[in-house]
């Protein structure tokens, strides 16, 4: 997940949802301009070539498995 606010609330919203997995604070906006992130939930998928694909949306647990083989 990437953040776009102030610390406090950004681990506030992790703690009082229960995110077990990577978070990112992204205040300047940085990861979101890079990789065309223009909401939540997105994912952004980086190849060994170093090529990006962003997908916005859920990504249920199969699609996501098939789209981490095809990367392989």
């Amino acid at each position: 997940m990437a953040w776009a606010g102030d610390q406090s609330s950004y681990q506030s919203f992790i703690d009082r949802h229960g995110l077990t997995f990577a978070n990112l604070d992204d205040t300047p906006g940085d990861v979101y301009f890079k990789y065309k992130v223009p909401y939540q939930p997105a994912w952004v998928f980086i190849a060994k070539d170093g090529t990006a694909t962003t997908r916005v949306g859920v990504i249920g647990d199969s699609e996501l498995s098939q789209l981490i083989q095809e990367m392989n």
